[in-house]
């Protein structure tokens, strides 16, 4: 029934780029966290576990993963139209900014506090990054396998200096084989 709702009901372009717009204004550093928050709790587009599967996907796809999420969450609400949609407003704006502070912070770069703020921002950033990991493992509170594989990710990227694809891909099949094996056992 859901579905057809989405079907009788589709989510305008403008929408689509508004709301990645806004993601991208607000979101500097990333962006993962406004976009969760618009797309799961503001304009309830999907469900946190349809987020995290989309989250799950773009981690493994090449780029960055903002862009990843405008792709999917444009493709799943309104096809290649969404897909442009969404991502025309995450690009747009922001990509003029960007390169009008890049141009600032070269020309300046030797003030100190262009230096400070930018720590601060760089600061908030990863803050904003870790509350919505942890966010992002709430619905899979109630399993602690996944939250032990949460907890060994963490760790083995905070403590080892592996690569990001080593332990992305190492931890997605130690994931997988203990999944394999709760599932072996539940049966």
């Amino acid at each position: 029934m859901a579905e057809q709702q989405k079907i009788a009901d589709p989510v305008s372009l403008a929408a689509l780029f508004a709301a990645f717009l806004q993601v991208s204004l607000f979101g500097f550093g990333g962006g993962l966290a406004w976009a969760r928050y618009i797309v799961v709790e503001q304009r309830r587009w999907t469900s946190e576990e349809d987020f995290a599967d989309i989250m799950s996907f773009c981690q493994f796809m090449p780029g960055p993963n903002m862009i990843g999420i405008a792709v999917c969450t444009g493709a799943r609400l309104r096809g290649t139209a969404g897909t442009i949609a969404a991502m025309s407003g995450f690009l747009l704006v922001p990509g003029a900014i960007g390169f009008s502070l890049g141009m600032l912070y070269l020309r300046y770069t030797h003030i100190a506090v262009f230096r400070d703020i930018l720590g601060g921002v760089s600061a908030a950033a990863a803050g904003l990054l870790i509350a919505t990991g942890i966010r992002m493992l709430l619905p899979h509170r109630g399993r602690p396998i996944a939250l032990f594989v949460a907890a060994l990710t963490f760790g083995v990227m905070v403590f080892t200096n592996l690569p990001f694809l080593a332990v992305l891909f190492g931890m997605a099949l130690v994931s997988l084989t203990v999944t394999q094996i709760e599932f072996s056992k539940a049966q």
